[in-house]
């Protein structure tokens, strides 16, 4: 799957995810949003499901502060807009919070989920603590890759202690 990621240097440039997998040239640093692009948003209104793989040609994270991130994703963006499910942090920033991603971490559930775990792992492995993602979330990612509706998800939250 291709991995876009529209940056807005808002954040530590030594610590950004984003910059890190355009240097290593596992995402493309853009301008513009493609009509088939699957955008990573917080705040949408749906959840990405496995299926939605059939509707996009490639993912993209938007790269900002979770201090501005309400004002970046205010912003009109084409694209297929998702929210991802529940899913804790393994960065040092806000390891173990329920939502605060890193970009890095942000595509790589979303490649879990759609199905693409190789290329997920891949991601993570440029990070010292990608691994701590994914060992966190290992058992969600299994349960969210078999999503078949937004229903599902509270299912399984109640089974996780999550909510």
């Amino acid at each position: 799957m291709k991995l876009q990621v529209l940056m807005f240097y808002q954040d530590d440039p030594k610590k950004c995810t984003a910059a890190k997998m355009v240097k290593f040239g596992l995402a493309q640093n853009i301008k513009k949003i493609g009509t088939k692009g699957l955008v990573l948003d917080p705040f949408s209104e749906k959840t990405l499901l496995p299926k939605d793989k059939f509707l996009i040609n490639s993912v993209v994270g938007i790269d900002c502060s979770w201090n501005l991130a309400g004002q970046a994703f205010s912003k009109k963006f084409n694209g297929v807009k998702r929210k991802l499910p529940p899913l804790l942090a393994g960065n040092p920033v806000n390891y173990s919070k329920l939502n605060k991603l890193t970009t890095v971490e942000a595509l790589s559930a979303s490649l879990m989920i759609l199905g693409y775990e190789e290329q997920g792992l891949e991601l993570l492995d440029k990070f010292k603590w990608g691994h701590t993602f994914y060992e966190l979330n290992q058992n969600l990612f299994e349960e969210y890759s078999k999503l078949e509706n937004e229903g599902q998800i509270d299912l399984i939250l109640k089974d996780y202690g999550l909510v």
